[in-house]
């Protein structure tokens, strides 16, 4: 089958290179040419574990193309895919201006049907919006779905090879039987392809992604209250992941969270609420909770060194998660502009994401290669992002090369005995303070 997708971000990307992994010759678009160049040139523009072999593969053998031009990218194609940004505008609502504006040039492009599939994630009613720009100048027949995408940075290439389920709204069965054949590799294990209402649809990825939420935000109440009655939260989570009406998933508490899809989104879902007056009071709960959970390390901080100024921290990770260099909406970002203002000095290390980092502080922090080296002289390490390489660290090294052996600890990486054990001085979330 021959495809387009418009927008070469982290989704379009992503679902350009795994559809023509099955055979489909897919051509990505996007205005920005410097980007595109990279593309044509064999370069990632953005970093997921596994993509770049997917990626290199099928431009060798001639089954992946980028272009500047819709007019040329969409030449022949069954299928077109709108995987555009929707940043959040200043009320919160899902800002269409990319995906409207890209509709209403299709409509005088189209020279055959196509199916125009909505594949960012958009506000209900999206795609009657997108059919209803693409009408304006179409002279040919076409259809506008959603197909929402369910795909978690770090591991996108499995989720997309061998999703849980594909979501699909369409009221048209000419579309439904073009979708069914596209997706079928995808769900030979016998996975469902689940076929809906367009709103339907474009519900569905909202409600998933707020419930995500909802789970993550309780986990954290929970820690927060287990400090407060002197509860361990892991033994808490155990006990609450065994339970198969609840599942182990989405149990970890933190410092909230973060990244280009949850934060977004929920706040989509409650400006969707509003516009049809429907008090979501869940939603509310959960966005004014991660607000605080975010920074909720620094009072901490802040009563132990009772002075900041001057007190050097090691940030142990910038992205909002592992394997990313996202770091939208990352709860370190937050911290970070914290502690500075409070006098602190910065020294961060990421595997993936300082450069995305410098874009934001400059110079205002520093950047190590290494967790050690950031280590160097700090007073404390506070870790953002639990990244595998800080998962069993060198306590004795860490020991030797620290002004003071004290960790906060944003998400409970490290065993409390071996904390004791070890000599430090830390501080989780829900869990009991440790006196080095």
């Amino acid at each position: 089958m021959k495809i387009a997708v418009v927008g070469t971000g982290y989704v379009g990307l992503v679902t350009g290179t795994c559809f023509a992994e099955t055979g489909n010759t897919v051509t990505c678009i996007d205005i920005d040419e410097k980007k595109v160049t990279s593309l044509k040139a064999g370069k990632m523009t953005i970093y997921e574990p596994g993509l770049d072999v997917l990626f290199e593969r099928n431009i060798k053998q001639g089954r992946l193309f980028f272009t500047t031009s819709l007019r040329e990218g969409i030449q022949g194609a069954q299928v077109i895919f709108l995987a555009l940004p929707t940043p959040p505008g200043a009320d919160g609502a899902a800002d269409l201006k990319y995906v409207l504006g890209v509709a209403k040039e299709l409509g005088s492009l189209l020279d055959h049907y196509v199916v125009v599939v909505d594949k960012s994630t958009v506000p209900v009613g999206t795609a009657e919006r997108v059919a209803e720009q693409i009408k304006l100048n179409a002279r040919v027949e076409f259809d506008v779905i959603s197909n929402p995408e369910f795909l978690r940075e770090g591991v996108a290439v499995e989720d997309f090879m061998k999703p849980d389920r594909v979501v699909i709204g369409t009221s048209s069965a000419r579309a439904r039987k073009i979708m069914d054949s596209l997706y079928a590799p995808f769900v030979r294990q016998g996975n469902p392809i689940i076929f809906m209402d367009e709103r339907s649809a474009e519900l569905t990825k909202y409600a998933a992604n707020a419930f995500l939420a909802t789970k993550i935000t309780f986990m954290n109440e929970i820690a927060n209250l287990c400090e407060k009655v002197g509860a361990d939260v892991d033994a808490v989570r155990r006990g609450l992941g065994t339970d198969s009406r609840i599942g182990k998933r989405f149990l970890f508490p933190g410092i909230g969270y973060g990244g280009s899809c949850f934060p977004k989104d929920v706040q989509a879902l409650a400006h969707t609420s509003e516009e049809f007056a429907y008090d979501f009071k869940i939603l509310k709960s959960v966005m004014s909770v991660n607000d605080a959970q975010k920074t909720k390390l620094v009072a901490k901080i802040k009563k132990h060194f009772a002075n900041l100024k001057g007190v050097t921290i090691a940030f142990w990770g910038l992205s909002f998660k592992p394997q990313t260099d996202d770091i939208r909406e990352a709860p370190a970002l937050y911290n970070i502009e914290e502690l500075l203002a409070a006098g602190a000095v910065i020294r961060a290390h990421d595997p993936e994401a300082m450069e995305n980092v410098k874009k934001i502080f400059g110079d205002r922090i520093t950047y190590h290669a290494t967790p050690y080296e950031a280590a160097q002289g700090a007073d404390a390490i506070f870790i953002a992002t639990e990244w595998p390489e800080f998962r069993a660290p060198d306590f004795a090294l860490l020991g030797t090369l620290m002004k003071s052996k004290t960790i906060f600890d944003g998400r409970n990486l490290y065993d409390l005995q071996e904390m004791i054990d070890a000599g430090f001085t830390y501080v989780s979330i829900g869990r009991k303070y440790i006196h080095g």
